[in-house]
C-alpha cells in the first residue's frame, strides 16, 4: 500500500483545508449534512450492537465503519475542518481568512446538526414504532446516555465541566488523527485501516464528539431522557465543540505543521531554486 511521507501529508492537509474554504454554500452544507447523517447512523448501529451483545467493545470495533464511509465519499465533519482549515490559514494560503474560516465552520456545524437530527428523528420512530410504544432496550440506553453525559457532568459542577472539556479535547485528538491518517495512504484499504484505529479508541473510551452528540442527545430527548435542551447545550454540546477545536488543531494539525511543515516547504525549494538558476544561465547565454 503506497505510503505518503509526513512532509507530503502536511501539504495534503493544507491543500484540503484551503479547498474547503472555497466550496460553495450548497456544497459545504450537502457534504456536512451527509457527514452528520452517516456518522449518526454509525452511532445508532454501535449502540445497538453494544446493547444487544452486552459488549461495548463490539460496538466500538464496528463504529468506525460510518466514519470511513463518509470520508471515502468526501463528506465533512466539524471535527475534521477544525483541524484542516486552520492549517491553510496558518500557512497563509491566499483567500483563507478568519471570516472565511468561521463561515466554513458555521456551515459545517449547521449541516452536521441537520443530518444528525434527521437520523435522530428517524431512529426514534424506528425504536418506538412511530411513537406508539415505549422505546426498546436500545432506545432506553440512548436516553440514559443523554442523561449521564449532561446532568451527570452538571452534578460535579466545575470539575464536571473540566472533565467534559478534556474528553472533547481527547476525542478530536483521536478523530483528527484519523482524518490525517486517511491521507497517509492512497489505497482504500490503507485509508480504512489507518482511520479505524483512532476512531475505535475514541468511541470505546467514551470521549465527547460533537457530531455524535448531535444524534445521541436529540435522540435521548425524543426517547424520554430526563434532561433538557439547555442541559444538552450547556453541559455537553458547547463545551464539547470547544474541546474538539482545541484537541484537533493543537494536537494534530499544529503539531504536524510544526514538525513537518517547514520540511514540506524546503522540499519544494530546490526545484524552484534550480529553475531560477537555469533561467539565469539562459539570460547569460542570450547576452
Amino acid at each position: 500500500m503506497p505510503y505518503v511521507k509526513p512532509a507530503d501529508l502536511v501539504t495534503a492537509m493544507i491543500d484540503a483545508g484551503r479547498s474547503k474554504v472555497f466550496l460553495t454554500t450548497r456544497e459545504t452544507l450537502v457534504r456536512a449534512f451527509m457527514g452528520g447523517a452517516i456518522l449518526a447512523l454509525a452511532a445508532a448501529f454501535a449502540v445497538t450492537v453494544s446493547v444487544r451483545t452486552e459488549n461495548p467493545l463490539a460496538g466500538a470495533i464496528l463504529f468506525p465503519i460510518g466514519f470511513i464511509l463518509l470520508y471515502l465519499m468526501g463528506f465533512d465533519l466539524l471535527t475534521g475542518v477544525f483541524t484542516l482549515v486552520p492549517l491553510a490559514w496558518l500557512n497563509r494560503e491566499p483567500g483563507v481568512t478568519w471570516p472565511a474560516m468561521l463561515r466554513n465552520w458555521g456551515l459545517v456545524f449547521v449541516g452536521n446538526f441537520a443530518g444528525a437530527f434527521l437520523v435522530a428523528v428517524l431512529m426514534a420512530i424506528y425504536f418506538t414504532y412511530g411513537f406508539s410504544t415505549e422505546p426498546d432496550a436500545v432506545g432506553q440506553a440512548i436516553g440514559t446516555i443523554g442523561e449521564g453525559r449532561t446532568v451527570g457532568y452538571a452534578d460535579h459542577g466545575a470539575a464536571g465541566m473540566l472533565t467534559l472539556f478534556v474528553r472533547g479535547v481527547l476525542c478530536n485528538w483521536m478523530v483528527s488523527t484519523g482524518v490525517a491518517a486517511a491521507m497517509i495512504s492512497k489505497s482504500v484499504m490503507g485509508k480504512a485501516i489507518t482511520m479505524w484505529m483512532p476512531i475505535m479508541l475514541f468511541f470505546y473510551m467514551g470521549f465527547e464528539h460533537s457530531i455524535v452528540n448531535m444524534f445521541l442527545f436529540p435522540s435521548g430527548l425524543l426517547l424520554g431522557g430526563d434532561f433538557t435542551v439547555a442541559d444538552y447545550l450547556l453541559w455537553n454540546e458547547i463545551p464539547t465543540v470547544v474541546g474538539n477545536l482545541v484537541g484537533g488543531f493543537t494536537f494534530v494539525g499544529l503539531t504536524l505543521y510544526l514538525a513537518h511543515g517547514r520540511r514540506a516547504g524546503a522540499a519544494a525549494a530546490p526545484p524552484a531554486a534550480a529553475a531560477s538558476s537555469d533561467s539565469d544561465r539562459e539570460k547569460e547565454l542570450v547576452h
